[in-house]
């Protein structure tokens, strides 16, 4: 697996550098891909990955908490198709995803991204 960032070393000790790390960055992800009607195939791609720094802080008005939550997030993407294996002759085969190119931390937004809340 490849983690792409300037100015870090990854050398022996990747693991414990991955723990400590801080910031966003493109990876290599493998994820099943399917939909009703064609079996799945497993597809190795690029994706973000990484965490962000976030704070919260009490105010005295409501909602009584200022905060200020970013997550690691695409910030170029690149759409790519592939063909899921033995579909139906009514199904399409088509299967698209976004890959990443450039990771950022931003804002969720959910009309994009998975966003996961704790509480």
């Amino acid at each position: 697996m490849a983690l792409l960032c300037s100015g870090t070393a990854w050398g022996r000790n990747a693991a414990t550098n991955l723990q400590r790390f801080t910031g966003c960055a493109v990876r290599e992800f493998t994820f099943l891909a399917k939909k009703p009607g064609c079996s799945g195939l497993h597809i190795t791609t690029d994706a973000c990955w990484g965490r962000c720094e976030t704070w919260e802080k009490p105010v005295l008005d409501p909602p009584f908490i200022e905060s200020h939550q970013r997550v690691c997030t695409y910030n170029v993407t690149q759409l790519v198709t592939v063909q899921l294996p033995n579909c139906s002759a009514s199904v399409d085969p088509a299967y698209t995803y976004a890959m990443a190119l450039r990771c950022h931390c931003g804002m969720c937004v959910t009309s994009t991204t998975e966003c996961i809340t704790s509480g």
